[in-house]
């Protein structure tokens, strides 16, 4: 069964989604934003944030057993 990818939500509590157990994360840079996917058993769930600062805070508060890949 294929699945679309889910979006963010402004209900959408992703820090719970964090403390779930995940196979991995994918943090991709972009010039004007960062995109956070994680994949789940069934979804990818993907965050999207504009403020470097932000970012770089979730980089820092993620679980320490969660597999982080850094995409270019």
């Amino acid at each position: 069964m294929v699945t679309d990818p889910r979006a963010d939500t402004p209900d959408f509590d992703f820090a719970h989604l964090l403390e779930a157990q995940n196979h991995a994360v994918k943090i991709k840079k972009n010039p004007d934003n960062v995109k956070f996917k994680v994949r789940c058993s069934r979804f990818l769930y993907t965050l999207v944030i504009t403020d470097k600062e932000k970012a770089e805070k979730l980089k820092q508060s993620l679980p320490p057993g969660l597999q982080v890949k850094e995409v270019k």
